[in-house]
C-alpha cells in the first residue's frame, strides 16, 4: 500500500532540483526520486512536476511513496541470459555477472541489471533503501564481468555495507595489460576523481579520491602481461584508469587508451577484466567464504590468442 506524505519545502532546499530535495528529505537514491517524479507521484502546490524542477521554500510538497518495508518486483526484472547463481542461502547470493549488465537500474541505462534478473528468477531481496538497488553492496561496471555479491536480509546488507568500506573484503580480479610493467609487483597510489572533460570517464588527479590497487604478473607475452589484481579501494573504473596512467592500458580498454589494432587482433569488443575472486565473513555465520568465476569465452579466445 502507497504512503503519501505532505509536507512544506524546508528552507534549506529553496532552489533545488526535485529528484535532489526528495533525495535529501526522505532518503531515496536521485534515481529512485526521478522514477517517482516521471509517474506524477510528486506534486508541489497540487500541480506535477518532473525531477528537474526547482523547488521553493514554502512550496507545498505531497509525495507518494511505497509502503517502507515492501518489495515490489522492480519495473525492470527481466532474465538475465548468461548470468549465474553461484552461491544462494537465506543471508546472500553471489552471481557471476556477463558482461553488459549494470548492476542496478539508472538513469541512461535501459540494458539488463543484476536486479533485475535476479527479481525475474524470484529471489526475495529484504532490505531497506532505494527499490532498484536493493540488496547492491558492491557494484562491478556494465563492461565488466566477475563475481558480485548481493545482500538478501537488511543484517546482510548493513555487516557487508560495513565490510566493504572498512576494506575487508578481499576482491580479486584479472586483467590483461599492455606492455610488461615495471615492477612485476606492486601498488599503483592514485587518486582519482572524475575526468574534467568528459562525464563518461575517470582520471588520476590530485583533487580526486585516495586509491589503491595493488598487482603481480601472472603471465608474460610479447606485447601483453596478465596480472592478478587486489583492490584496497573501489573507486569507478579504478583498475582501468591506474594502468591507464601507468602507461600500460587494458587490452580492449579503447576509452582509456587502449591499442585499437591489438584489440580487434584478440578479437576484444570490451575491456580484458574479470573479477575472478570474492572473499568475506559471512554476515550469518561469520565464516570466511570464498567464490571464484572462471573467464568468459571473449576473454578466454583473446588470451588464447595472446598466447599463440
Amino acid at each position: 500500500m502507497a504512503e503519501v506524505r505532505t509536507l512544506p519545502v524546508p528552507s534549506g532546499l529553496e532552489g533545488e532540483r526535485v529528484d535532489a530535495a526528495l533525495a535529501r528529505l526522505f532518503g531515496l537514491s536521485r534515481t529512485r526520486a526521478a522514477d517517482l517524479a516521471a509517474t506524477g507521484s510528486v506534486l508541489l502546490d497540487q500541480r506535477p512536476v518532473g525531477k528537474s524542477h526547482r523547488v521553493r521554500a514554502g512550496d507545498w510538497l505531497e509525495v507518494t511513496l511505497p509502503e517502507p518495508g515492501s518489495q515490489e518486483v522492480p519495473v525492470d526484472a527481466e532474465p538475465v541470459p548468461g548470468m549465474t547463481v553461484i552461491h544462494d542461502d537465506t543471508e546472500i547470493v553471489v552471481v557471476d555477472k556477463p558482461v553488459g549488465v549494470a548492476a542496478h537500474p539508472s538513469v541512461g541505462w535501459s540494458g539488463p541489471t543484476v536486479v533485475g534478473g535476479l527479481a525475474a528468477a524470484g529471489y526475495r531481496i529484504s532490505t531497506s533503501g532505494a527499490s532498484e538497488r536493493q540488496g547492491i553492496v558492491s557494484r562491478l561496471d556494465v563492461g565488466t564481468s566477475g563475481l558480485m555479491v548481493v545482500a538478501k536480509s537488511e543484517r546482510a546488507y548493513s555487516v557487508l555495507k560495513r565490510a566493504f568500506k572498512q576494506r575487508r573484503v578481499d576482491k580479486t580480479y584479472h586483467a590483461l595489460v599492455q606492455g610488461l610493467p615495471d615492477p612485476l609487483e606492486g601498488t599503483i597510489e592514485a587518486p582519482i576523481g572524475r575526468h574534467p572533460g568528459h562525464d563518461y570517464k575517470f582520471a588520476v588527479m590530485s583533487s580526486g579520491k585516495p586509491s589503491t590497487t595493488h598487482y603481480q604478473l601472472l603471465e608474460a607475452f610479447r606485447s601483453l602481461s596478465l596480472l592478478d589484481i587486489h583492490l584496497e579501494t573501489g573507486r569507478t573504473h579504478q583498475i582501468r584508469v591506474h594502468f591507464a596512467a601507468v602507461h600500460h592500458p587494458l587490452a580492449g580498454d579503447l576509452t582509456y587508451g587502449a591499442d585499437p589494432v591489438l584489440a580487434a587482433r584478440l578479437g576484444l569488443q570490451r575491456q580484458w577484466l574479470h573479477a575472478v575472486g570474492l572473499g568475506f565473513e559471512h554476515p550469518g555465520s561469520g565464516e570466511y567464504v570464498t567464490f571464484t568465476s572462471p573467464y568468459p569465452e571473449d576473454l578466454q579466445a583473446a588470451l588464447d590468442r595472446a598466447r599463440h
